[in-house]
């Protein structure tokens, strides 16, 4: 693509862009208690100097690709997010490569990102070290002092420099000052706390001495432009990443050079009840999204637009002439025109000409007819003409790259689809061959299938691969169309089975069938409903509460009944609390600490009275799993403490809690693998790990879920012994062991399905049930305090992802009990699991989208990643939950136990 710029003089010689991190726009714009403003100086800029408004971010809302919206003008992908903070993984054209030179100071993590590949060694960066980011630092506002402190003394220097200073003289040249301390505070202290109130009073006057410092030292030469914004916001209980509009709206000033000097207005008309909140419904507000701030900066000293941006300039934020005006707006049609034309021709040539279909809206007619009106207009001066149809240009240009960039979306949504159909039909498939003896009577010609059916799909196969081939299509589009191909041989292969299948479906009642097939929609709609509604996930534990009632199990085990009842209406009330993280509160997680010890107690009594002796091997490990969970409540205590009192994370709280988290993999596995016995191991270890990595209520989610766990167990237990299998051994003396005989599973059974199903239900409300969906798509570190307080993102992330996934461990090591006491076969149990989470995953996949709200969209995507997620994570803790309920490790180097 050509660059693309104004061919006018520009206004400013040079730009100022000032971003504070994690600013929200209400926070910023709203008046404090006593009716004054948190920051006079841009108060004063709105109402006398300059332009205002909310620049409305999409999500993630995270800094990575804030930054890149404002700076190259476009969104990038979601997936970059996982790619990389330090560096840019995605080669793009930005503001900060088009100018003559850049100065940039703040976080390592930003600057680098635009640095990177400057062949022209005209982009310079100061940063601070990655250890000054402590969200436990007795004061974060030094991050934005050290960038102040560092402009000013540049400046200061570029005097005394004749090189700097000529360079500094120059025109097209950007000083960006990245600000990271109100973000910092917003984690640690929450967006309400006095501390992020005082951050933003402290960019505010350093904003005040910057202009000046500016100012004095170009003499006042008034061609210098300023742009203070934010690259998201925060919610009220400190985190990002999601679409809420705290974190979507962000605030956007502008002043000086080329900048419109601010308009009062008797009535404006927004959505929102802003201006009057903030007391700013005279001065006319102009809101903009984040991607607009680009070509708005370029146009401002005059460089070529960022070849990607599909931002439109603000014209009415511009103090210029119409002349220039119009033909910004022409010079950015033009530039997002071009990005359509590469766009239409790649997709040309990728694809047989008899199959291609064009944009219709856009052809080059249309293309040509527009920019020849709008160049007359310009030349008869009718300027708003010009701009007015230039914007309807760029809308169409907009929708046409949208076109072609969704342009193979049926075609590989049809593949896509066809191979969820085809492994969930095969995964049936092998589950009915395996257990339910189909083909016992059917004959061995019956068993082998013709050659014929081979020959075809290779046939398939080929012709697919040359189609491809032809269109020169990415190596992607091959596994999405080959894949479905071997699926769908394996599944025609079975037709005997099927035709058994369907011999055994209609000598089952109708009303009965449609019965069970109507409770099994009903149960996949709740689970779907719940991560759009959490209160679902109650209102399903509820009616999991009266299971006995429609089972025989009321009468035969009363009281195991009764516990079922209570510990399932116990769990429903957590969907219901709000979202963790909004109200921290440590006595809880202490309160939950002692509730633990309270049922070791009692544990360690009945080793006492179960063991000869006194002392022995597994009452010393209850002993020290026991003390490990003192060292947590008392870690989270201190912790919390040490950082109210801005004294940072002490060293020996750290050493002690990933000292926990390590040996919390390796306790379990020195207990004995009798069934409860290792499965109390296993939830006293995790909570002594969890309880550091919580901040409230939540602490007593996976106590709660345990209780429930071991209660199902038992049910499952008395369901199998009054139905299918009469059971004589007692729950408490089965063992696990590591290889299972296939000839003791039994034959599958309706109740099964129930099984299956019961297993996801409890997966999605251990990831759901504290409300972790703000944990997956957002980012609160307060809950790993305890482990570590500098920023570093994947450090952090995976101490999250540990906390989320303890529930998912302790579901599945219960899931492994259900099978051992049940005599199910693993693998078939696993596949109806993986099945059932597959439906799911296809209906997720039908209501993802690309259009409406940025929270509609954000959440479509996430939930269908989830979902994705959750099927293939449930491979790793399958084995995760064998490993840990099937291995034994000795003390004292006594040899291993083998469970026969």
């Amino acid at each position: 693509m050509t660059p693309q710029f104004t061919p006018l003089p520009p206004p400013a010689k040079r730009l100022m862009l000032f971003v504070a991190d994690g600013l929200r726009a209400d926070k910023l714009y709203e008046l404090d208690e006593d009716g004054n403003s948190r920051a006079p100086f841009v108060r004063n800029i709105i109402m006398n100097e300059g332009s205002w408004g909310i620049s409305h971010t999409r999500v993630p809302t995270e800094s990575r690709p804030g930054h890149v919206a404002m700076i190259a003008g476009f969104y990038e992908d979601v997936s970059a997010v996982a790619k990389g903070w330090k560096e840019n993984p995605v080669e793009f054209d930005s503001l900060l490569n088009e100018t003559r030179y850049t100065w940039s100071w703040g976080s390592p993590d930003i600057l680098a990102m635009f640095a990177k590949g400057d062949l022209r060694s005209h982009i310079f960066t100061e940063s601070y070290d990655a250890s000054s980011e402590d969200f436990g630092a007795h004061d974060v506002t030094k991050l934005d002092t050290w960038v102040f402190d560092h402009v000013k003394e540049f400046f200061h220097a570029a005097r005394n420099n004749q090189s700097l200073f000529s360079k500094v003289n120059e025109d097209k040249i950007v000083f960006f000052l990245h600000l990271l301390g109100i973000d910092t505070n917003g984690h640690a202290h929450r967006p309400s706390s006095r501390e992020y109130s005082d951050n933003i009073k402290l960019v505010d006057k350093e904003l005040k001495e910057i202009e000046s410092t500016v100012k004095d030292f170009y003499g006042n030469d008034g061609k210098t432009a300023f742009i203070f914004t934010a690259d998201h916001g925060m919610t009220d209980w400190g985190s990002h990443g999601a679409g809420h509009p705290l974190e979507t709206c962000t605030p956007f000033i502008a002043w000086g050079a080329g900048i419109r000097l601010p308009q009062k207005v008797s009535a404006q008309k927004f959505d929102d009840s802003y201006l009057q909140e903030w007391k700013l419904e005279n001065w006319k507000r102009q809101d903009i999204n984040q991607a607009d701030v680009a070509p708005l900066m370029a146009a401002l000293i005059g460089v070529p637009f960022p070849l990607n941006s599909v931002g439109i300039i603000p014209v009415d934020m511009l103090n210029t002439s119409d002349l220039f005006k119009a033909e910004s707006m022409f010079t950015n049609a033009v530039q997002i025109l071009e990005q359509f034309k590469v766009k239409m021709t790649q997709k040309k040539e990728a694809t047989l000409s008899f199959l291609f279909t064009p944009f219709k809206s856009l052809s080059d007619t249309k293309q040509a007819n527009i920019l020849r009106k709008a160049r007359y207009y310009i030349k008869q001066k009718k300027y708003d003409e010009a701009v007015s149809l230039c914007r309807q240009l760029i809308h169409l240009a907009l929708r046409g790259l949208a076109y072609y960039h969704t342009y193979d979306r049926f075609f590989l949504a049809f593949n896509v689809v066809l191979g969820f159909v085809g492994w969930t039909s095969y995964a049936s498939l092998l589950i009915i061959k395996s257990h339910c003896n189909l083909m016992r009577g059917v004959s061995t010609e019956a068993k082998n299938p013709s050659r014929l059916l081979p020959c075809a799909f290779v046939a398939v196969g080929v012709s697919v691969t040359f189609f491809l081939l032809i269109q020169a299509c990415p190596w992607t589009y091959y596994v999405y169309c080959l894949l479905p191909l071997p699926i769908w041989y394996a599944v025609l292969r079975e037709i005997p089975v099927i035709q058994g299948f369907v011999t055994l479906l209609s000598t089952f009642p109708p009303r009965r069938f449609l019965g069970y097939l109507l409770l099994f929609i009903l149960g996949v709609e709740v689970l779907v409903l719940s991560f759009f509604y959490r209160y679902m996930l109650t209102a399903g534990l509820v009616a999991l509460a009266a299971w006995p009632f429609i089972t025989a199990l009321w009468t035969r085990a009363k009281s195991i009944s009764l516990s079922w009842i209570f510990f399932c209406l116990l769990l429903a009330v957590f969907p219901l609390m709000p979202v963790v993280g909004r109200k921290p509160d440590i006595f809880l997680v202490v309160g939950a600490g002692l509730l633990v010890l309270l049922l070791s107690l009692f544990v360690v009594t009945s080793v006492i009275k179960r063991k000869d002796s006194f002392i022995n091997e597994e009452l010393v490990l209850h002993l020290l799993q026991m003390l490990s969970v003192v060292f947590s409540m008392c870690v989270v205590y201190g912790t919390h403490h040490s950082l109210l009192k801005k004294q940072g994370l002490p060293l020996l709280n750290q050493i002690v809690s990933w000292t926990i988290l390590a040996s919390s993999f390796v306790m379990p596995l020195l207990s004995p693998p009798v069934l409860f016995d290792r499965l109390f191991s296993i939830l006293v270890s995790s909570m002594s790990t969890y309880l550091l990595l919580s901040t409230g209520y939540e602490a007593l989610f996976p106590l709660v879920l345990s209780c429930l766990m071991f209660v199902w167990i038992h049910m499952e237990q008395e369901t199998l012994q009054h139905s299918v299998v009469s059971c004589k051994q007692k729950v408490s003396t089965i063992q696990f062991a590591c290889n299972t005989d296939a000839a003791q599973c039994r034959d599958l059974c309706l109740d099964d399905i129930r099984r299956a199903f019961f297993l996801v239900f409890f997966l999605v409300t251990a990831f759901f049930g504290t409300g972790n969906i703000a944990s997956v798509n957002s980012f609160d570190p307060s809950s790993v305090y305890c482990f570590l307080t500098v920023f570093s993102p994947f450090k952090m992330g995976a101490l999250i992802m540990w906390k989320i996934l303890i529930p998912f461990v302790l579901v599945m090591c219960a899931f492994e009990a259900v099978q051992v006491t049940t005599q199910l076969s693993s693998k078939s149990l696993f596949l109806m699991v993986i099945n059932i989470s597959d439906i799911m995953a296809l209906h997720f996949f039908f209501l993802i989208k690309d259009h409406g709200s940025w929270l509609d969209i954000g959440t479509s995507i996430s939930h269908y990643v989830i979902v994705m997620s959750m099927t293939i994570f449930m491979v790793f803790l399958n084995c995760l939950a064998q490993m840990l309920t099937t291995r034994k490790l000795s003390l004292c180097g006594r040899p291993k136990s083998h469970v026969i």
